[in-house]
């Protein structure tokens, strides 16, 4: 066991739809790359994973797609998650013995994916190379990577707005009291951004754009001072490149919608959650972590709306990932927080 351990390592994983990282035992954050694969459709060759394959979006030939193999979360095409997990896992294996490398991986998933989702979770991470494989659910594992007291009778409230879904949840006693997940995140404000300036300015833009936009003049409340960028796009009228200023405030009338979907689900949570839990709440506040909360004013408007303080966590970004690897590397302390679907459940009679 000493002789198996010495090789093989202890891994968290954030399998996110916009974003992938792997935290390795020992080292901390190692991996940290788009969740994108580019493949040659004529030989089904792997041509890019990950920052490569994200520089080709919308700018390859008609025989290269450009994959992204997780939608809202969840593994929509399985093959791809295998093959870039273990792209990712490659990148920063020491030993020459795959077999040896990793002997535990634990892994954050939505907290609403079905028995047959985590089940192709776990068939892919034993597929790219681990001994056994872990679930544990992301509200969970943020709340542990932003070192909230999970474990204490009080209310831990986490909203993490990541690329393919918003997980809101609030925690007590080591367990989720009340959780729900909506498929409305980063994209779907990326969505909104193209669908806006297709319809008020007759330009069809691409994915990369509209993230260039979102982050450099997006807002979700005014900006003390206005910003705008320029773009280039198609012409939908003439099919020829033309330049236009985007303006801050048309970002945000983009984004408006999406935004109060998801304050109005952190309401309907909010609102399922036992009274006790309710006033811990009003008293620790709310804590935001994923990309989304990068969002410039977010944290403003949910404490507006919701009329409780708001705070976005240290390091947002890298929170999930943070909490999977404490798990992997901490085991036997959160080994109930848990879930291995492979393992034989007891039946009570």
């Amino acid at each position: 066991m000493k002789l198996l351990n010495y090789f093989s390592k202890n891994i968290g994983v954030d399998l996110g739809t916009a974003n992938s990282l792997v935290y390795l035992a020992g080292r901390g954050i190692v991996v940290s790359e788009p969740s994108v694969t580019a493949i040659n459709s004529k030989t089904g060759q792997i041509l890019a994973v990950g920052d490569e394959a994200k520089k080709m979006i919308g700018r390859t030939p008609s025989h290269i797609s450009v994959i992204r193999p997780l939608i809202n979360g969840v593994i929509s095409d399985f093959e791809m998650t295998q093959e870039m997990l273990r792209y990712f896992f490659k990148k920063i294996s020491t030993s020459k013995l795959p077999f040896f490398n990793y002997n535990r991986a634990v892994i954050g998933v939505p907290s609403n994916l079905t028995e047959v989702e985590r089940k192709s979770v776990e068939d892919a991470l034993i597929g790219a190379g681990v001994n056994k494989a872990y679930i544990i659910e992301e509200p969970l594992a943020a709340a542990i990577g932003a070192r909230m007291p999970i474990d204490e009778p009080t209310s831990s409230m986490i909203i993490d707005i990541g690329g393919g879904t918003t997980e809101i949840a609030i925690i007590s006693m080591g367990g989720i009291v009340t959780a729900k997940s909506i498929k409305i995140a980063g994209d779907k404000l990326s969505d909104d951004i193209i669908r806006f300036i297709r319809e008020e300015f007759r330009l069809a833009i691409g994915e990369p754009t509209a993230e260039e936009l979102k982050t450099i003049i997006g807002s979700a409340l005014p900006l003390d001072q206005k910003a705008d960028l320029m773009i280039r796009g198609r012409d939908m009228a003439t099919g020829l490149p033309k330049e236009i200023c985007i303006k801050d405030t048309h970002i945000r009338a983009a984004i408006s919608r999406s935004l109060k979907s998801i304050i109005d689900s952190i309401r309907e949570v909010i609102e399922l959650t036992p009274p006790e839990l309710v006033g811990d709440i009003l008293k620790r506040g709310i804590f935001l972590c994923g990309g989304g909360s990068l969002l410039r004013g977010i944290d403003k408007l949910m404490a507006r709306e919701l009329m409780v303080m708001t705070t976005v966590v240290d390091d947002p970004l890298t929170c999930v990932v943070r909490g999977t690897g404490a798990v992997a590397e901490n085991f036997k302390k959160y080994s109930k927080l848990v879930n291995n679907p492979l393992r034989p459940k007891e039946i009570k009679i």
